[in-house]
């Protein structure tokens, strides 16, 4: 573990004294606001953050036995296994959990983020928005797992994503449908990029058309929104980025009167509990997220105890869970519900592309 960037580290790069650092952020009024910019650049480069008290021989961080977990949005039933494993795994270990809501925002992660260093002794991201580079300088500062992304030099925690994919596209292929549109995710997702490189991998290796249709926020009002996108080219067979939005797709595509799955195939990702609620269940890729919880914050407890962590990543198994939402294509693909369905403007403006065998 490196030691925490301190106001000398960061006079020492920025070609100035302490002094002026130290003015820069506690009175920036006198200094010049081109001194104190790049200051701030150099401190941001740095990992350099704020605190009360500095000083030649100041203490190092205490112990507060209380751990961070931070997800992209509190709203979303993907995090509530993950936060249940990860504060049995927390209260099993002696530790208290802190968790704090991102709201989907690079920026608000960040901020968040700083306020818990110095507060916490480890900390868990979840679905991070942050830039690789200050995942890797907050890594250097404290004890930290990433879970669903990989980051060299930063233990992680992901699901088999491409495993997946291949299972979700096999049985979509096995029951006839012969283009199959994804859905896609938030752009920032790393997620999102490794599942659509799965599906144009999967379409090449069993000779099936995919398309890409997106980028969408991971939530059912976005999948509502895609549903309206999608009736301009619909396909037989869609996998959504998640179940929230293959949930939301499920609600748009009847309430143009399209019938799933006899007219259109869905599958989703992650296995949340609102999957058997729906109507029809949703098939899915099921991934084990309270074993994702539970088991980050016990490496995370196990680096505050001086174990290395591991440079792989551990990459925890999926499996398919079949449900009422995917079926046999029939020989026709489409419905009249498609011909005849009001598509909003925004659907001209959906991003949309088409590949076989492309990679």
């Amino acid at each position: 573990m490196q030691k925490r960037p301190t106001v000398y580290d960061v006079a020492k790069a920025a070609g100035v004294a302490p002094s002026t650092v130290s003015r820069a952020f506690s009175r920036p009024g006198r200094v010049s606001s081109q001194t104190a910019a790049h200051i701030r650049a150099v401190a941001e480069q740095l990992g350099y953050r704020v605190a009360t008290t500095e000083a030649p021989g100041a203490p190092s961080h205490k112990k507060t036995r209380t751990l961070a977990l931070f997800v992209s949005d509190i709203g979303n039933p993907f995090y509530v296994e993950i936060i249940r494993g990860a504060h049995d795994s927390a209260s099993v270990n002696g530790y208290a959990l802190m968790l704090c809501d991102t709201q989907e925002s690079s920026r608000a992660e960040r901020v968040a983020v700083e306020r818990a260093l110095g507060t916490v002794d480890g900390i868990v991201l979840s679905s991070s928005r942050m830039s690789d580079s200050a995942i890797r300088m907050m890594a250097k500062q404290v004890p930290t797992v990433v879970l669903n992304r990989v980051l060299p030099d930063v233990h992680s925690v992901v699901t088999d994503n491409p495993r997946g994919v291949r299972r979700a596209m096999e049985h979509l292929g096995s029951l006839g449908h012969s283009t199959i549109t994804y859905i896609a995710g938030p752009e920032a997702s790393w997620a999102d990029g490794v599942r659509w490189r799965a599906v144009l991998e999967a379409g090449h290796e069993l000779d099936l058309k995919v398309r890409r249709l997106g980028s969408y926020m991971p939530t059912i009002r976005a999948g509502l929104r895609a549903a309206r996108d999608f009736a301009e080219r619909p396909s037989s067979a869609v996998l959504a980025y998640n179940d929230q939005m293959a949930i939301g797709l499920i609600k748009g595509f009847q309430a143009m009167g399209v019938k799933i799955p006899d007219e259109v195939s869905v599958v989703g990702f992650d296995n949340i509990l609102l999957d058997d609620i729906v109507t029809p269940a949703l098939t899915t890729v099921a991934a084990p997220l309270h074993s994702q919880g539970s088991i980050a914050v016990g490496n995370v407890v196990a680096m505050i105890k001086g174990a290395k962590p591991s440079q792989e990543p551990l990459v925890l198994p999926t499996k398919l869970v079949v449900r009422a939402s995917t079926a046999q294509r029939k020989r026709k693909s489409t419905s009249p519900a498609w011909g005849t369905t009001k598509v909003s403007g925004s659907a001209s403006k959906a991003a949309m592309s088409t590949s076989r065998g492309s990679r």
